[in-house]
């Protein structure tokens, strides 16, 4: 695998100026965020397990959540693959997504050789388990595996953030986004932490859990 992987904030400040260099919209953005933030996580089980549990709560409810898994002990393949549904539910999950993390647990992924497999594979691999869509599993490959050159063109603070800094009328669907971001690479990734932080200051609001 020939890809950059963003390990320290010398990467983002690499990948920064790279894209200075092509847009010099993101110069107008950096300048409002400071620093990127590395936003560097864990790979593994619990990584993807911790994106379903969030998916369409609030960070507080997902937290809270979390926390009763953890104290269960159902963070990892085998507790949970083993874990009747009713005790999946009884921490918070629903009916769905107790069913999303036992297919999780069942799917016999090897998180190890995720980590040096080409982006567009993990995405394709992640994808197959049911409730993995692509932005979770383009996510996974931006902040667990770190790759520079991965982007989440479906996150809609990205969209919403892209709309304002390029002064775009509406809001740039996913197909657009992708498009619109294909020449920031190599550093999509660092492209996508820009954004992020510029819908943040634009907005007050928080971008991504």
């Amino acid at each position: 695998m020939d890809e950059r992987i963003i390990q320290t904030e010398a990467c983002l400040a690499e990948g920064a100026a790279h894209l200075v260099r092509v847009e010099p919209r993101f110069g107008t953005a950096l300048a409002l965020t400071g620093p990127l933030p590395l936003r560097r996580r864990a790979d593994g089980f619990a990584a993807l397990m911790s994106a379903i549990v969030s998916q369409q709560v609030s960070v507080a409810a997902a937290d809270a959540i979390w926390g009763r898994l953890s104290a269960a002990g159902l963070v990892a393949p085998e507790p949970v693959a083993a874990a009747s549904e009713e005790a999946l539910r009884a921490c918070g999950l629903s009916r769905q997504k107790a069913r999303y993390a036992k297919a999780l647990a069942a799917a016999g992924i090897d998180y190890r050789a995720l980590r040096t497999v080409p982006s567009a594979e993990v995405v394709a691999r992640l994808v197959e388990v049911p409730g993995i869509g692509r932005w979770t599993a383009e996510i996974y490959a931006m902040f667990s595996l770190g790759r520079a050159d991965v982007f989440a063109p479906a996150d809609l603070a990205l969209q919403e953030s892209a709309r304002l800094l390029f002064g775009l009328e509406t809001r740039p669907a996913e197909r657009a986004l992708r498009e619109m971001a294909a020449p920031w690479a190599p550093w999509r990734a660092v492209a996508a932490r820009a954004l992020w932080a510029y819908y943040r200051v634009a907005k007050d609001r928080e971008g991504v859990r």
